[in-house]
């Protein structure tokens, strides 16, 4: 399969790079690096960031929720 994709100067120049030390064609390096996001895209990566997985609630109205217990934890200490 063909796949046709526009990269922000930054990102082709840092691809290029990467490429030239490792003597990989742009190609094979975008192969492997959706090989790796795919592979592990199922997979909570809570080791890469403090805040993945973090919820465990029902994802019902967090906003709401948080307000309402800040306004609750506030008004206590003013009191």
């Amino acid at each position: 399969m063909t796949l046709t994709v526009r990269l922000p100067p930054r990102v082709e120049q840092e691809l290029a790079e990467y490429c030239a030390k490792r003597r990989l064609s742009k190609s094979e390096a975008v192969k492997r690096a959706l090989e790796e996001l795919l592979r592990t895209s199922g997979e909570v990566r809570s080791s890469r960031h403090p805040f993945i997985g973090g919820d465990k609630g029902d994802g019902s109205d967090v906003s709401g929720n948080i307000k309402a217990a800040l306004r609750t934890r506030f008004r206590r200490r003013v009191r």
